[in-house]
């Protein structure tokens, strides 16, 4: 079962984090690889929920070249839900997990997604963070210094950001800077889109920024993901 995440306060200057970040070293090593995917479950999110289910088994696929990947899913929705699985080795354990789950409404929680990651990479290697949303309802400063503690983790962020709300765009943008990640945006009907953006996460996750480059040489829609990326 899910277990619920309990969201705890930072502090810091992001400008520190960002100078000691640079010096931390690459989060994978050889082997698994291993990922955390984040969904925005509020109501809004049912279509592209749908979407996800339906591709997320790319991110093993890609994986699968460079030493294969272990995901963990966290979604949160309704009034102060969050929750996170366990790690799963194949895209049927996912998709089963993502199956019993229903959107409901509420409001973003992606401090406590941010948080969560940090924490998680603290206990063991994380190799990226995947976020999947189209809205913002938070207050951005807070969650660019949990991404500076982010960084400092090893884990960079991969946020992908449905439909063109400003907000979203800008404070994904931010997160995914501050961390030395990418930022990509995909609507409803771009299928081909957003599986692309999965398969480059993932190809990082588990393999680093070599696997990533092989993936950007055949695939020209991941170049612009490699070209944000520092590290």
């Amino acid at each position: 079962m899910p277990q619920s995440l309990t969201p705890k306060s930072t502090s810091g200057e992001i400008s520190a984090f960002l100078a000691e970040a640079r010096r931390v070293p690459a989060p994978f090593a050889a082997g698994r690889g291993r990922l955390i995917f984040a969904l925005d479950a509020t109501m809004s999110r049912q279509p592209t929920w749908d979407l996800a289910l339906g591709l997320q088994g790319r991110m093993f696929e890609a994986a699968a070249v460079v030493g294969g990947l272990d995901v963990q899913l966290v979604y949160f929705r309704g009034q102060g839900e969050c929750r996170a699985s366990s790690f799963v080795s194949d895209g049927r354990g996912l998709a089963e997990l993502m199956r019993g789950i229903s959107v409901r409404g509420g409001v973003t929680q992606l401090g406590r997604v941010l948080t969560h990651a940090r924490d998680a990479a603290k206990a063991a290697k994380v190799g990226a963070l995947v976020f999947v949303g189209d809205a913002m309802e938070e207050a951005p400063e807070s969650l660019f210094a949990v991404a500076g503690e982010l960084a400092l983790a090893g884990v960079k962020a991969f946020m992908f950001q449905e439909g063109g709300d400003v907000r979203a765009r800008t404070t994904f943008q931010e997160i995914a800077r501050v961390t030395g990640g990418a930022y990509g945006a995909f609507d409803a009907g771009s299928a081909a889109r957003l599986a692309t953006l999965l398969r480059a996460a993932a190809a990082y996750a588990a393999g680093g920024r070599s696997a990533l480059e092989a993936l950007a040489s055949k695939e020209a829609d991941v170049r612009p993901l490699l070209a944000q990326m520092r590290g």
